[in-house]
């Protein structure tokens, strides 16, 4: 600022414009005064542990999907409906194409109608004869009798007219007892209907109606299932990765329809060279990391160690197996992505580890907040970046390479926004890690 002497000594016209600059200049210096200090951010931080663990080689890898299918079509058909693009993610059972069924759909029609017509037969069957029809068995086999008694009757006397009188002739005599024997012979087939419908249905008939049931409920199945042939749907959740039709053209049994490939969990397949593949253990967590983001990092498990190598190369397949980031813009690993993996394949060593959440990345090389003068939760101390390199992974925790002594606290939550030597306020000492 001027001197009070060297401002009365300005040209006139220049004192507004430097009177002006000097209020100016008192205002935004009364402000940056004003302002009060940041308060201590609070943050979560872990003690730095130490344990043996095995060596690590580093790995390059190409990121696979858990699950691809070539989905095809069942049967022959004109695609009606491709309701699905390039990108799109699908669930189970999410339909993928839909072929024309308007034929199949009467023919079921037809047999579903036909099958309840046997299924009531067969109830009926079962059901046996109703009471009414035994009834009226029963009294129609009682008018049978009733008959054929009056018939005997009458028989028995014209025979004894004829014999004592002899005013019967042979001819009515003969048609009389004709007339007993047809009573006679009515009231036998009445009997037996009424013992039929006192039996009711045989059982070998009731086996016909159940067959018969059984056959035409394989038609309605079979129509069925050639309906759900027609409907191609995706057998597991994944991403649509590729068109092989669309809507109007026609397809014949086994002619591709969709690729869609699985990416909530990922293979990272890396060729190992065939020293190293005995010390691999499946389940054995395994650092990841993907060039292609280069702010995270990822622990899987080995998943599998195929046991055939390239003939040439001698080198075995192992897949790494990761859990997925899924976001509404898709999955965050994507299949095809190039990846590193840091492989336990030497010798135990003393090691130091610490949470994965203490890890911070971005910068142009991996780096861990420590805080001194701090000792329990509640204390203030002071945070100090430390560069570091990873080595393997030993659960949710990371080998790391560094200045940094064991013990000592590291920053796992809010350390998104310190900077080197601001203060902090210790809210939670996390659990240390548990000793194998």
């Amino acid at each position: 600022m001027l001197a009070i002497s060297e401002f009365f000594q300005r040209p006139p016209m220049l004192k507004p414009a430097l009177l002006c600059l000097a209020t100016l200049n008192v205002a935004i210096s009364g402000k940056v005064r004003a302002q009060p200090e940041r308060p201590p951010a609070p943050v979560v931080v872990a003690r730095v542990a130490q344990r043996n663990v095995t060596a690590a080689q580093g790995f390059v890898g190409t990121v696979m999907p858990s699950r691809h299918a070539i989905i095809g079509s069942a049967v022959d058909g004109r695609v009606v409906e491709f309701p699905v693009e390039e990108g799109d993610r699908v669930e189970p059972k999410q339909k993928l194409a839909q072929l024309l069924t308007e034929t199949i759909k009467l023919e079921l029609a037809s047999a579903e109608a036909e099958l309840q017509l046997r299924q009531q037969q067969l109830l009926e069957l079962e059901n046996g004869t109703r009471p009414e029809e035994i009834e009226q068995a029963r009294s129609r086999m009682a008018a049978a009798d009733a008959r054929q008694r009056f018939q005997q009757a009458r028989v028995e006397r014209l025979e004894t007219a004829a014999e004592t009188r002899g005013a019967v002739t042979e001819d009515v005599l003969a048609e009389a007892r004709a007339v007993l024997i047809e009573r006679q012979e009515l009231y036998l087939d009445m009997k037996a209907a009424h013992a039929l419908a006192v039996a009711g249905p045989r059982p070998e008939v009731i086996y016909q109606g159940k067959a018969q049931v059984a056959f035409q409920q394989a038609v309605v199945e079979k129509l069925s299932d050639q309906i759900k042939k027609h409907t191609i749907i995706s057998r597991f959740a994944g991403y649509v990765v590729k068109e092989h039709t669309e809507a109007g053209q026609w397809v014949n049994r086994g002619d591709p329809v969709a690729e869609v490939a699985a990416l909530d969990e990922v293979d990272v397949v890396v060729q190992v060279v065939e020293q190293s593949v005995p010390f691999i253990r499946l389940g054995t967590d395994v650092r990841v990391e993907i060039p292609a983001l280069p702010d995270r990092v990822f622990i899987g498990k080995v998943e599998a160690v195929v046991p055939q190598a390239d003939e040439r190369s001698r080198t075995f397949p192992v897949k790494i197996r990761v859990i997925n980031e899924v976001t509404s813009s898709g999955p965050l690993v994507q299949a095809g992505m190039v990846a590193r993996a840091a492989l336990p394949v030497g010798k135990p060593q003393q090691a130091l580890l610490v949470p994965k959440d203490a890890i911070v990345l971005g910068g142009p090389r991996p780096m861990v907040f420590t805080v001194a003068d701090a000792t329990k939760e509640g204390d203030l101390g002071k945070v100090q970046s430390v560069v570091i390199e990873l080595g393997v992974a030993h659960g949710d925790w990371i080998q790391i390479f560094g200045a940094i002594e064991p013990d000592a606290f590291v920053v796992v939550q809010g350390n998104e926004r310190l900077i080197p030597q601001s203060q902090v306020r210790l809210l939670n000492i996390i659990a240390d890690l548990p000793t194998q």
